[in-house]
């Protein structure tokens, strides 16, 4: 196996044997012959709509497919094999409908092999760098954009579960993964196809949104416990709202809460989520501190999108997945009946008493934010509000990734910090206090609330009449999967400069393509909060 497309990745380098995840060599490249064959449908896709013929069946196929793909999603090589034969069975078919068979050998015309192993020893050859013919920069840029794509199919993978899909999201999807077949692109059509990528993940992201507050309202600040009711319990995980809502009233009058989890917090600020009276709190932190945090707790844990480790054995009975997310011998929930994962909320002893702890704020969106934009730019005038932070992004296991936390600490008392993702689990249950009545800290929502964050950069950039790299404003990001890359294109695309990265640069960055990213947009690593601070505070 090669896999370099995590932060993680063993030794800044690539996972060789198995990832630093925990993904296992057959389970990397049954991803690598499923990624593979989707180039293949992608082919005779991009061909079909040429003669105007669009397959709703394989857009949403394709997405799921790849969304599989993602860090921490799919562990379990059994859930791979019906993708791979589903993407044949549905290219050939394709193939019918628009009355061309001669596509050139390769993936549009690959056949599975007929047993695992086979399927195994078919994904040996195809991985990142099976064809070493591939300019190292080239290869930078296609598998940037590969990443990029899974990102944006995660975001529309969500979008979708609660009615809303863009065909040409869809269309760019099959053009990127067509794209990485063409050995005739130039550098600069690679990185002009990179920033085309942010541009449609801004779009998914904006669909995302819509699809999130046309469901369930705009979110509005909300205080949430980070203690515990006394009573049976569930948590759930992940980054959906429609499993979070099905948990919600299928559980209602059982006598149990319903605790989040990880990016799951800020669904608390949602009017269509928090009307829930059994929507309690908030457990635990970040994803990667999940074995230690589910071992304590006392009922059933539902993961719903990317985020899972290897379950202990003292809690893998309690564990459910669902949708894309799976992992050998742990109960998966299909078609939202979560009967299962009540029936064992039921069975455990949930909290024995009420724990009363601190509380965190959520639901600084950029429709509530916007709503004080006049007190904000009033703060900025008087110079009460010196400077904004955005620290946020994917948090991971990583010393260095301490350096968030110490920043947000000590960011002076005049500026205020925006975060979204699960990085701010560095720092959620700070009190930094206010400024005017506006809170230090803001906690505008999951990785894809970068929209929102862009919004509201974007609305205060036209009310102060200068673009978005003159505000009063720095990113410091951190990154672990492939949702952030997208969202980095999405940054770069927009032309915001000055970006902060960490706490390592990908590794599947060349010298030479970092080198074009720092001269058109000055992106930086991080280096100490110290140094940073004083750089962009002077």
């Amino acid at each position: 196996m090669f896999c370099y497309q995590c932060e993680q990745t063993a030794k800044g380098e690539g996972c060789t044997k198995i990832g630093v995840c925990g993904k296992p060599h057959d389970v990397a490249t049954l991803q690598d012959l499923l990624i593979y064959s989707l180039k293949g449908l992608a082919l005779v896709a991009q061909e079909a709509r040429k003669q105007g013929i669009t397959d709703r069946e394989i857009n949403v196929f394709t997405v799921e497919a790849l969304f599989s793909t993602l860090t921490n999603v799919n562990f379990d090589p059994q859930r791979f094999l019906p993708f791979i034969n589903r993407a044949v069975a549905l290219r050939e078919n394709l193939k019918k409908k628009i009355g061309k068979q001669n596509f050139l050998e390769g993936p549009a015309t690959i056949k599975p092999e007929a047993t695992l192993e086979g399927l195994i020893k078919q994904g040996e050859s195809v991985g990142l760098k099976s064809d070493p013919t591939i300019n190292p920069d080239i290869l930078a840029l296609q598998h940037t954009l590969l990443f990029g794509i899974k990102g944006i199919s995660a975001y529309a993978d969500h979008a979708l579960l609660l009615g809303k899909e863009d065909e040409s999201i869809y269309a760019f999807i099959h053009e990127g993964l067509v794209a990485t077949l063409n050995k005739t692109l130039t550098l600069d059509d690679w990185v002009k196809l990179v920033l085309k990528c942010g541009e449609v993940n801004l779009k998914t992201m904006e669909l995302l949104d819509a699809a999130n507050t046309g469901a369930y309202g705009h979110p509005v600040p909300t205080k949430i416990p980070l203690g515990t009711k006394k009573g049976k319990a569930i948590l759930v995980s992940g980054h959906d709202l429609k499993d979070l809502e099905e948990i919600l009233k299928q559980s209602e009058g059982k006598g149990i809460y319903v605790y989040s989890h990880g990016e799951m917090l800020p669904c608390h600020g949602y009017p269509g989520l928090k009307k829930y009276p059994h929507f309690y709190g908030h457990y635990g932190t970040a994803w990667q501190n999940q074995t230690k945090e589910f071992a304590d707790f006392p009922g059933a844990i539902l993961m719903t999108t990317n985020c899972i480790q290897r379950p202990k054995e003292s809690y893998q009975g309690n564990i459910f997945t669902t949708g894309l997310v799976g992992f050998p011998g742990v109960t998966h929930i299909d078609n939202y009946d979560f009967t299962p994962v009540i029936k064992k909320a039921l069975e455990m002893p949930g909290f024995p008493e009420d724990a009363n702890g601190r509380s965190v704020m959520c639901g600084f969106g950029h429709n509530t934010v916007l709503g004080i934009a006049g007190t904000v730019i009033d703060a900025v005038k008087s110079k009460a509000i010196r400077h904004f932070f955005l620290v946020g992004g994917c948090d991971g296991a990583k010393p260095g990734r301490s350096y968030y936390k110490e920043f947000v600490e000590k960011v002076p008392q005049d500026c205020v910090v925006l975060t979204l993702a699960c990085g701010k689990f560095r720092f959620f249950d700070k009190d930094l206090g206010a400024i005017g009545g506006i809170p230090r800290l803001l906690d505008i929502g999951q990785c894809n609330d970068a929209y929102s964050a862009i919004q509201i950069a974007v609305a205060l950039a036209n009310a102060f009449k200068v673009s978005v790299n003159d505000l009063p404003l720095s990113l410091i990001v951190s990154w672990y999967e492939q949702k952030a890359v997208a969202i980095l294109l999405t940054l770069l695309y927009l032309g915001i400069k000055d970006i902060r990265l960490g706490p390592s640069l990908p590794a599947f960055i060349t010298p030479n393509v970092l080198e074009v990213l720092v001269k058109t947009f000055n992106i930086k690593p991080i280096s100490t909060p110290d140094e940073d601070l004083k750089a962009i505070l002077g």
